[in-house]
C-alpha cells in the first residue's frame, strides 16, 4: 500500500493533517466536511460543518439549526492551507457527496455512502479520478446484485394495488432519509392516496426547502378521517413496525424495502409481509464499477463486508487493505442489525 500523509484513518476519523480537517468524523472535531446527513456520517458537536448545498437544510434539522455550516455546490474548490476540497455527486441520497481531496498533484477520493444507479432523483453518482479511492462494502459480496428500479417500483405498485383490492391499507417501511423520498418517487399516485409518518414529513419539508422535487403529502395523524386511510399508502421509517401508532391503519399490510431483502432470513427478522430489494448502497457490479472508473491503485474499504471485498480488489490487482471505521451502511432497523453473515448471504432469495 502507498504511504501518504495527505489523509491518515484516525480513531477519531478520516484526516486530513495538511488542511487540519477530518471527513465524516465520529468525534467531535473543529472542522469537518460531511458527505451526508445520515447519523453514522453527520454527527453532532462538530465546531464547523462543509457540505453540499443541497444537504444544509436536512443537517439543520438533523443537527440544529445553530451549527456553522458552510456548503458548496459541485464541483467548486475550497482550497485550506493549500489543499483543494471539492464535492462530487455520490448518487446516494439528495445532497450527498463524494470528497475530493487535492495537494501538490496527490488526489485522494472519499466516497462516504454510494451507488451508481441513477434513481432519478438525487444528483447520479459520478466517477472521480484519482491515486487512492476510499469506499464503503456495505453489499460487497457477489450475491448482491439489484434489479433495475422500474423492475422494483413495478413489483411494489402492484403489490399496493392488490392490497387495495383486497381492502387492506398498505405500509412500507423506508429510512427517512434517502429511502423514504425514492420510495415517493415512485409510487403510481393514481392508485390511492399516499401519508407520511411525521419523521419522514419533517425530513420531506427540509429536502423541499433545499429544491428537492418532492409531492406535498399529508402527515398520517389522528386528525384525519379514517375512511380515507382506505386502500392507501402509508410510508414510515422501520423503526415504526409493531408501534401503537400503527393501529390507526388496520387492517393493513407490510413491507420493507433493504437490500438485505435479497438473503433468506432478512424477511423473516423483520416479521413483514412483502420484502422489496431496494438500496441506496452500490451492488456487487456497482462498487467493482466504481473502483475501476476513478483509475485508482490503492483502494481503502472502509465499511460492511470489508474483509470480503478487500480480498477480492487485491486479486483484481489492486492495493486494497480494509480501514476500521464507525460507519454503518444500511441496516433494517432504526437501530443498527447485524448483516447477514457470509453463509447466509451465499444464498439469494428465489
Amino acid at each position: 500500500m502507498a504511504k501518504s500523509k495527505l489523509i491518515e484513518f484516525h480513531k477519531e476519523g478520516i484526516y486530513c493533517p495538511r488542511a487540519d480537517v477530518f471527513i465524516d468524523p465520529w468525534k467531535p472535531q473543529k472542522k469537518a466536511i460531511i458527505t451526508h446527513a445520515h447519523a453514522d456520517h453527520a454527527r453532532w458537536g462538530m465546531q464547523s460543518y462543509l457540505a453540499h448545498e443541497d444537504s444544509a437544510e436536512v443537517l439543520k434539522l438533523r443537527l440544529g439549526q445553530d451549527i456553522q455550516l458552510e456548503t458548496l455546490p459541485y464541483g467548486e474548490n475550497r482550497s485550506i492551507n493549500g489543499v483543494n476540497f471539492s464535492l462530487h455527486p455520490a448518487g446516494h441520497i439528495y445532497g450527498s457527496a463524494q470528497v475530493r481531496v487535492a495537494y501538490k498533484g496527490e488526489v485522494w477520493v472519499v466516497s462516504g455512502d454510494y451507488k451508481t444507479e441513477n434513481d432519478g432523483f438525487c444528483t447520479p453518482f459520478e466517477p472521480v479520478k484519482c491515486h487512492h479511492f476510499v469506499t464503503e462494502s456495505t453489499f460487497g459480496m457477489p450475491v448482491y446484485q439489484w434489479q433495475p428500479q422500474k423492475t422494483v417500483f413495478d413489483e411494489i405498485n402492484r403489490w399496493w394495488r392488490q392490497n387495495r383490492e383486497a381492502g387492506k391499507n398498505t405500509v412500507l417501511f423506508g429510512y427517512s432519509l434517502g429511502k423514504a423520498q425514492r420510495i415517493i418517487d415512485n409510487l403510481d399516485l393514481s392508485i390511492g392516496e399516499v401519508f407520511l409518518h411525521g419523521a419522514i414529513r419533517n425530513t420531506n419539508e427540509a429536502l423541499i426547502k433545499n429544491g428537492a422535487p418532492l409531492p406535498s403529502l399529508e402527515l398520517a395523524d389522528n386528525d384525519i378521517d379514517k375512511s380515507r386511510y382506505k386502500g392507501c399508502m402509508i410510508v414510515a421509517p422501520p423503526s415504526a413496525a409493531n408501534s401503537s401508532w400503527m393501529r390507526k391503519f388496520q387492517p393493513y399490510a407490510t413491507g420493507v424495502c433493504s437490500g438485505w431483502m435479497m438473503v433468506r432470513g432478512a424477511k423473516r427478522r423483520r416479521a413483514a409481509d412483502r420484502g422489496f430489494v431496494l438500496s441506496d448502497h452500490a451492488d456487487w457490479n456497482g462498487l467493482n464499477e466504481a473502483v475501476a472508473a476513478t483509475g485508482a491503485e490503492n483502494i481503502y474499504v472502509t465499511h460492511g463486508y470489508t474483509a470480503v471485498y478487500s480480498r477480492w480488489l487485491n486479486e483484481q490487482g489492486f492495493n486494497a487493505q480494509e480501514v476500521h471505521t464507525l460507519f454503518e451502511g444500511e441496516s433494517l432497523d432504526s437501530k443498527k442489525e447485524e448483516k447477514p453473515d457470509a453463509a447466509e448471504a451465499s444464498q439469494p432469495t428465489t
